[in-house]
C-alpha cells in the first residue's frame, strides 16, 4: 500500500470536480481528484453553460476552448413549442409558440451589457474532457480516473483516505488536509451525516441518447423543442441537440419523456416511438443510451463537517428547469477554491471556509427553489395550451384545433396563450438567476445599504457594487487595450478599484497587502487613471464616487466598498481585511 499527503482531496471527477481541480491548480494549491468512472462522462447530462459560469471559465483560461466547441447563440437561442417535427396532417408539423431565451434573439444586447460573455451550449459529455485536459495540464500526474475512494475518516487536523485503483486493485492511503465531495452525492456526504433534504423524487424521466439526420425537418436555433402530441400524452417530449456539431448537422440527440413509468423502453423497443413521435417513420436510428432518472428538489443541510466539504450536485439537485445545476455547482467550487487558498496559504484562519457555506448554502437554496417553480409552472403553461399529460387525448385534439383555428375565436384562443407563453420568461429568460446572485453573509463587510429590488420574473438584472455581489461589468480600456472590469480580477490576488482620486487608497493598499501578506492589485479608472471608462458605462454602475474604492475578492464579488475617501484609508483597509479573512 502506498502513501500521498496533498492538501486537498477531491473526490468526482464530473464538470464540478474536474472545475474545482483547474481553480485549485490556478490557486497554486496542490491537490489529488480520483473518479471512479475510467473516463469522463459518455452521455450529454447538462447542456446550458450559463453566463456567470462563463465568466469564470475567462477568468481562468478554459472560455476559448469551450466556445471552440460549443454552439454559439445563434445556434441555440430560441425555445419552441410545436406539434410534431415532420408529416402532412392537419396538427402535424405546427408551431404553436416560440420566444427568445437564454439571449438570443432581441434579449442579446441586454445579456450582452451584463457580461463580458455570452452564454454558451455545450453537453457535459463534450465539456468534460475539455476540462480534464485542463486540469490534467495544470496538475500532471495528480487527475487519477478509474480510482476509488473506498473509505475515509476526519481525524480533526486532516482527513485520512483510501484510494483504490479500479484496474489494478491497489489500495493508496492519502492524507489531506481537506476533502471535497464533488461525488454528486454518492457517498462522501452522508459518510459524516450530511443529510439531503427535499420532498421525494418528484418525477421519472427516460432520456433517449441517439443519433439520427433530422437535417430536412430540424429548425436552426433551438435549445429546447418541446412537441405536445395531439394524441398521446405519453409523446409528449422535448428533444434537444447535443452535437458535436450544431443546427441543420447536428448528429446527436436527447429525447426526454417524463411523466412515465421507469424501464418502460429499451434500445430497440424505443426506437418505434421516437419514429412516431417526429412523424418519421423510416428514420434511420441509432440508439445509444437509454436512461431513467428521478428528478429531485433536494439541498444538503449543510455544506462543510470538520474537514470535508461537498460541492455540486452533492449539495443541491433540481429540476433542469433554467439550467442551473451544473451552473451551480461550477460556481460552487469557484466560490471555495481562493478559501481554501488563502487558508492553506496561512493567509486566513480555517474560519474563511466556514463562510462557502454561509455564501453557498442560500444560493443553493434559491436555485433550487426557481427551477421547481420554473418546472412546474412550464407544466401550468402548456396545460393552458391543452396539451398536458393530464388531458386526455380526445380532448387534446380538439384544444389544438381550436388554438390552429383560423377564426376570430382562434385568434382569442392563441391571443390568451401568449399572455401564457409570455410569463415562461422566468424559464429562459432569467437573467438575474445567472448573474445576480449575492451573498448577504460571509466573507464580506458590508457597507449597510439594502440589496436593490430584483423583478419578480428574474427576466432584468440590475448591477451593482454593493458587498457581496458579482464586481458589474463595464467596458474600460488602456491606450488600444480594451477589457471588461471583470478582468482586472486576478485568480489569486484581491483587487482594489477606485476613481481618478484614489491615490490614497492604493498607497494604503500597498501597506496593508504587506501586513495581512496577500497580494492586492490597484487599479484607478477614470481621467488620470491607468484605464479609461468607454462611454460613462463604469460611472454608471461603480456606485463610489471618484475618491472612493472597492475591493474584490479572486472569485469577483466585491468584498467591501467605500464609497467616498476615508480620514484613515490604511485603518479602514486592515478592519476590512482584519474581519474577512478571520484575522
Amino acid at each position: 500500500m502506498g502513501a500521498i499527503e496533498v492538501p486537498v482531496l477531491i473526490v468526482g471527477g464530473g464538470g464540478c470536480g474536474l472545475s474545482a481541480s483547474v481553480f485549485l491548480s490556478d490557486q497554486g494549491v496542490d491537490h489529488l481528484l480520483v473518479e471512479r468512472h475510467p473516463d469522463t462522462s459518455r452521455v450529454p447530462k447538462a447542456h446550458y453553460l450559463n453566463q456567470r459560469t462563463m465568466e469564470i471559465f475567462r477568468q481562468h483560461g478554459v472560455a476559448d476552448d469551450v466556445l471552440a466547441e460549443a454552439a454559439p447563440l445563434d445556434k441555440f437561442g430560441k425555445v419552441r413549442w410545436q406539434t410534431t417535427l415532420a408529416g402532412d396532417g392537419p396538427l402535424e408539423r405546427r408551431l404553436i409558440h416560440e420566444m427568445d431565451a437564454f439571449g438570443g434573439g432581441e434579449l442579446r444586447e441586454v445579456y450582452a451589457a451584463a457580461g463580458p460573455l455570452l452564454p454558451a451550449k455545450l453537453p457535459q459529455m463534450w465539456l468534460e474532457p475539455i476540462l480534464r485536459r485542463h486540469a490534467e495540464e495544470r496538475n500532471p500526474g495528480r487527475i487519477l480516473f478509474h480510482h476509488e475512494l473506498v473509505s475515509f475518516s476526519d481525524e480533526g487536523d486532516h482527513v485520512v483516505a483510501e484510494v483504490r485503483d479500479l484496474e489494478t486493485g491497489e489500495s493508496t492511503t492519502v492524507t489531506a488536509q481537506y476533502l471535497i465531495g464533488a461525488d454528486g452525492g454518492r457517498m462522501v456526504g452522508a459518510e459524516v451525516g450530511i443529510e439531503l433534504q427535499g420532498p421525494p423524487g418528484l418525477v421519472n424521466t427516460t432520456t433517449v441518447y441517439f443519433s439520427a439526420d433530422l437535417s430536412q425537418w430540424w429548425e436552426e436555433g433551438t435549445l429546447i423543442t418541446h412537441f405536445l402530441s395531439p394524441e398521446d400524452p405519453d409523446l409528449s417530449c422535448n428533444l434537444i441537440e447535443m452535437g458535436p456539431r450544431w443546427g441543420k448537422e447536428c448528429e446527436q440527440w436527447g429525447l426526454h419523456f417524463a411523466p412515465g413509468p421507469p424501464g418502460r423502453w429499451d434500445n430497440e423497443s424505443v426506437v418505434p416511438r421516437i419514429r412516431e413521435l417526429l412523424r418519421i417513420p423510416d428514420l434511420e436510428v441509432t440508439v445509444h443510451k437509454v436512461t431513467d432518472w428521478i428528478v429531485h428538489a433536494h439541498l444538503a443541510d449543510r455544506y462543510r463537517v470538520g474537514r470535508v466539504l461537498i460541492a455540486g450536485d452533492a449539495a443541491h439537485r433540481q429540476p433542469p428547469a433554467v439550467g442551473l445545476g451544473l451552473n451551480t455547482g461550477i460556481q460552487d467550487a469557484h466560490n471555495l477554491a481562493w478559501k481554501l487558498a488563502a487558508v492553506l496559504g496561512g493567509r486566513a484562519t480555517d474560519g474563511l471556509i466556514d463562510t462557502y457555506e454561509a455564501e453557498r448554502r442560500p444560493v443553493g437554496r434559491e436555485n433550487v427553489d426557481w427551477a421547481v417553480s420554473a418546472a412546474v409552472h412550464h407544466q401550468a403553461v402548456i396545460d393552458a395550451v391543452g396539451a398536458g399529460h393530464n388531458i386526455p387525448a380526445g380532448r387534446r385534439r380538439q384544444r389544438l384545433e381550436a388554438y390552429f383555428d383560423p377564426s376570430p375565436l382562434g385568434d382569442t384562443e392563441r391571443a390568451r396563450a401568449l399572455e401564457i407563453f409570455h410569463t415562461h420568461r422566468g424559464g429562459c429568460q432569467s437573467l438575474d438567476m445567472e448573474v445576480g446572485f449575492h451573498y448577504e453573509d460571509g466573507a464580506i463587510v458590508g457597507d449597510g445599504s439594502e440589496p436593490p429590488a430584483r423583478v419578480p420574473m428574474r427576466n432584468e438584472h440590475r448591477p451593482t457594487s454593493r458587498p457581496g455581489h458579482r464586481l458589474p461589468h463595464a467596458w474600460i480600456a488602456a491606450g488600444d487595450r480594451r477589457l471588461s472590469t471583470l478582468d482586472l480580477t486576478g485568480r489569486t490576488d484581491f483587487t482594489l478599484i477606485t476613481g481618478p482620486q484614489g491615490t490614497r487608497w492604493c498607497e494604503a493598499a500597498a501597506r496593508v497587502a504587506e501586513k495581512f501578506s496577500v497580494r492586492v492589485t490597484t487599479v484607478r479608472i477614470g481621467d488620470g487613471g491607468e484605464y479609461a471608462d468607454v462611454d460613462g458605462g463604469w460611472a454608471a454602475v461603480r456606485g463610489i464616487s471618484d475618491a472612493g474604492a472597492l475591493l474584490v475578492r479572486p472569485d469577483q464579488h466585491v468584498a467591501w466598498r467605500a464609497t467616498d475617501g476615508a480620514r484613515d484609508a490604511e485603518e479602514a483597509l486592515a478592519e476590512v481585511f482584519a474581519a474577512m479573512l478571520d484575522r
